[in-house]
């Protein structure tokens, strides 16, 4: 007998999609659609929202055979005196941009739910597929900050409900992507009458879709739903970061049948020594972090997202004003490369990975850090 998340799976890399491949550990870009990339930090030389900016990591990344390029879907700031993330690039516009302007990478789009309709999302997904050719991926998100969604002249749902009108809105999207004839709906969020999309994307059935549940709802959302979650870690023990990504492959295994990838995301942070380093984070971090802007964050994150419980978030403060909570890889190049060993060590799939000053450091990392990343196997 077949198991449906494993056919899927199987698929995605018969068809040579780029994140499914058989690499120790997928590699990926976060956040470089966005101001300030992933470092709430007053530093200079952080991420500037222009277009040479985010075309040039994007390049990087094809260059370096990368399986994922991530954008964020924000629609506004968080304040503080960065008013971090304020200016960026809509993901699906973005998405189909940088497909055209790359060969290789996974291109993704963010979708926040409750902002964009089924139709209007499965017609600029199909989009995007064409013009990467079959590299395009959809990355769902129910959203979580408040400020943004009232924007748009629409109350927040609350946490259930906002996942079951994700539910309805995915059903809704893979229906438009695959059927042949036209289709009426009407469910408790949407009436849809003649529901049609052509042409279909290029994989078929539909694209693979990632999405960061982190809450018990939204874990088993992905669970059921996603080829690929995407996971924050509340600790930084290498034990316990496994036990995390197991129990997603469990709860997707024994509840639903299925198989699904694990991607998280870390920072770098490179010196010649561990010193210089050292010293490089504390200076962006500590001395010149937005931590107005990372508070308010993370207040609304707790408040409104559930992926980390309270007590966990205000540790990690820091992570978040360093590279949006991620795992830190920090020291020398061989300590790096032993960081992103690590990650595939303890079972994840792949990693998004982002940098202070993005460009300077990604070029480093080509030229320095990413010969030793193929030595050690990981690519």
């Amino acid at each position: 007998m077949t198991i449906p998340g494993k056919g899927r799976a199987d698929s995605l890399r018969a068809a040579k999609h780029p994140l499914f491949n058989d690499r120790k550990l997928g590699l990926g870009t976060f956040s470089t659609n966005l101001s300030g990339g992933c470092a709430i930090s007053k530093i200079d030389g952080v991420l500037k929202a222009d277009w040479p900016s985010t075309l040039r990591l994007a390049q990087l990344g094809d260059e370096m055979d990368f399986e994922a390029l991530v954008p964020v879907g924000r629609w506004k700031g968080f304040g503080g005196e960065t008013n971090f993330n304020s200016e960026g690039f809509e993901s699906f516009s973005w998405a189909s941009a940088i497909s055209a302007s790359t060969q290789r990478a996974g291109v993704f789009a963010t979708t926040h739910v409750p902002t964009i309709h089924p139709i209007f999302a499965a017609k600029m997904g199909t989009t995007i597929d064409h013009v990467s050719n079959g590299r395009y991926v959809m990355n769902i998100v129910t959203g979580w900050y408040k400020p943004e969604i009232e924007m748009f002249g629409r109350p927040q749902l609350g946490h259930e409900d906002r996942y079951k009108l994700a539910e309805e809105w995915l059903h809704i999207v893979k229906r438009l992507w695959t059927e042949e004839d036209e289709f009426d709906h009407e469910g408790r969020f949407f009436k849809i009458n003649g529901g049609w999309c052509r042409p279909h994307p290029v994989h078929k059935p539909y694209p693979p879709i990632m999405n960061a549940g982190g809450s018990d709802t939204g874990r088993h959302f992905a669970a059921k739903y996603a080829d690929v979650a995407f996971v924050t870690f509340n600790t930084r023990d290498p034990d316990q970061m496994r036990q995390q990504i197991a129990s997603y492959r469990d709860l997707a295994r024994k509840e639903y049948g299925r198989e699904i990838k694990v991607w998280a995301n870390a920072y770098i942070v490179q010196g010649e020594t561990e010193k210089e380093a050292r010293d490089f984070y504390k200076h962006y971090v500590h001395d010149l972090g937005d931590w107005k802007a990372a508070t308010n964050l993370l207040d609304t994150l707790g408040l409104n997202a559930q992926t980390l419980p309270l007590e966990a978030l205000e540790p990690l403060k820091e992570h978040f004003i360093a590279g949006w909570g991620g795992v830190p890889l920090i020291g020398t190049k061989e300590q790096v490369v032993d960081g992103l060993q690590m990650m595939s060590n303890i079972g994840l799939d792949g990693t998004l990975l982002s940098w202070a000053r993005y460009i300077g450091g990604m070029e480093e990392f080509q030229r320095v850090t990413y010969p030793l990343v193929v030595q050690a196997g990981l690519r």
